[in-house]
């Protein structure tokens, strides 16, 4: 193995082009491929297994709760389970894991990000539910079975499998960043720089990929053509799932012979983009056509007319009886804040709304300063600034609370990209491809990046940068049931309370 932690197999190639890979230093035994290969089996096997018992347990576990819940409210009665609710629990569960491992959804790639789950667990959920209410009205369970409890099924099957996908998902994603989660074995192949680089910045072991080989390309005509082909014999001989050509999109020879060469391989192929590709900057950029001309579909903006209808009566309904049922904490903290330090009650700043219309956001007043307009200083974790009670605001995010106002007003959403101060909108915009990109929805008190863990002060551009992206590609992917998974994590995952400030 040499410095770029590249691999050829000594078998793969003919005798000249081995001798020559020997003398770079480029080569790992087949063994240690092998021993990928059977880890990447079990640990497939072992987590579609262990996802499908956690979406079990959570459905039969709802049945039963809703079952007792219901009969302890209504009934006053804490009498045995009924096995008509318990049979039903059981039909709904069998159909819902059929109907994920159909569709292969218990793959470990699938737990490493929370995208995606809350619309397939909903849709799904609606249909085992239908189906099993279905299968109860046909075999006359229902009639033995409490129909006020089933319902209530519903609602607490639906929370529990959400929790526990998302339980799941942070636990797949701390094991990956420690390098102990092993989703897809994958060779990668390039010229040696851009091969070293892929590896330095993205860390495959550590997003849960297996590299069984990382040949690479010299940059003449003769070697490229000969590693190329050794390249080719090696993914031909330890069968990887995926294969990553990470060539230059400048290079387009080179890439046209890279995926005719490989397209020879049952292997998955994929084209790194540079960091630096305009491409980079959308998510979900697909490949369409437009009069018969091939080219990529960039996304662009996903709410429709009734989705945004949708959301604002979602915003209107949750913000007003939020304000309601958390009138009493608001005097308490009112008080609490008034009597810590002098000073008003809310604190006031501008921000820019959607399409960049300025609002005053409202929030209760954390800090001993007020500032405003082009003199802003971001909050850090021991700012001195910060009061006594207003530490404790921002530790549980209850100094965000009174926004609820603002979402009311129709200058908010629940849910959306979190607004900056008018000084750092006007320092990230320039610096941050597609920062302005935000303000094409309305912006949120919680967000796609917040249940990510990216809260708190953007003091680096790699901050501020990461945020963007989750911000886009909220943007660009926006759905009722998304907006509900968020608001799901916001209330109940840890991550979404990490870095406050």
């Amino acid at each position: 193995m040499n410095d770029a932690g590249t691999f050829v197999s000594k078998f793969a190639a003919p005798r000249a082009e081995r001798m020559a890979a020997q003398q770079r230093g480029v080569e790992t035994p087949l063994a240690a491929a092998r021993a990928i290969n059977s880890n990447t089996t079990l640990t497939r096997l072992s987590f579609t297994v262990l996802a499908a018992l956690l979406d079990v347990a959570a459905i039969l576990a709802a049945s039963m709760a809703a079952d007792f819940g219901y009969n302890a409210v209504m009934h006053r009665w804490w009498g045995d389970i009924c096995y008509a609710n318990l049979q039903l629990g059981f039909f709904a569960a069998f159909l819902f894991v059929s109907a994920n491992v159909a569709r292969q959804s218990y793959a470990v790639s699938d737990y490493l990000d929370l995208s995606g789950h809350a619309q397939r667990v909903f849709s799904q959920w609606n249909v085992a539910f239908l189906a099993a209410a279905t299968f109860g009205f046909m075999a006359r369970t229902l009639e033995e079975s409490s129909r006020g409890a089933f319902i209530v099924f519903y609602v607490l099957g639906l929370c529990a499998l959400y929790a526990g996908r998302a339980a799941l998902v942070l636990v797949m994603q701390r094991s990956a960043r420690r390098g102990g989660v092993l989703a897809a074995r994958v060779l990668i192949v390039g010229f040696k720089r851009d091969v070293e680089a892929f590896a330095k910045l993205y860390q495959p072991q550590r997003r849960g990929m297996g590299v069984v080989a990382m040949p690479t390309l010299r940059d003449d005509r003769r070697g490229f053509e000969q590693d190329l082909a050794a390249a080719t014999e090696i993914a031909r001989t330890l069968t990887p799932d995926e294969i990553i050509i990470v060539v230059p999109w400048a290079r387009a020879e080179a890439i046209d012979k890279c995926v005719t060469a490989f397209m020879s391989v049952p292997a998955s192929i994929y084209l790194h983009l540079e960091a630096d590709c305009a491409l980079n900057r959308f998510a979900g950029a697909q490949m369409g056509g437009v009069g018969g001309v091939a080219s990529f579909r960039l996304r662009g903006y996903s709410m429709s007319l009734s989705g945004a209808l949708l959301k604002r009566l979602s915003d209107i309904v949750l913000s007003a009886a939020a304000l309601v049922a958390l009138a009493p904490l608001f005097a308490l903290v009112a008080v609490a804040v008034k009597l810590d330090s002098p000073g008003p009650v809310f604190f006031r700043q501008t921000r820019h709304g959607f399409n960049k219309q300025p609002f005053r956001i409202v929030k209760f007043r954390s800090m001993s300063t007020l500032e405003d307009g082009g003199a802003v200083r971001q909050a850090t974790s021991n700012d001195p600034r910060i009061t006594r009670v207003g530490r404790i605001l921002r530790k549980f995010n209850i100094d965000e609370l009174p926004q609820l106002v603002n979402v009311l007003r129709g200058e908010m959403s629940l849910v959306g990209p979190r607004p900056h101060a008018l000084v750092h909108d006007a320092q990230f915009e320039p610096e941050i491809a597609l920062y302005a990109r935000r303000h094409n929805v309305k912006p949120g008190i919680t967000g796609w990046a917040q249940v990510n863990g990216l809260r708190g002060e953007t003091s680096t551009p790699d901050k501020i940068s990461q945020r963007v992206h989750y911000d886009l590609y909220y943007i660009d992917n926006w759905s009722f049931m998304l907006d509900v998974w968020i608001i799901f994590l916001t209330l109940f995952s840890r991550k979404a309370y990490l870095n406050a400030g």
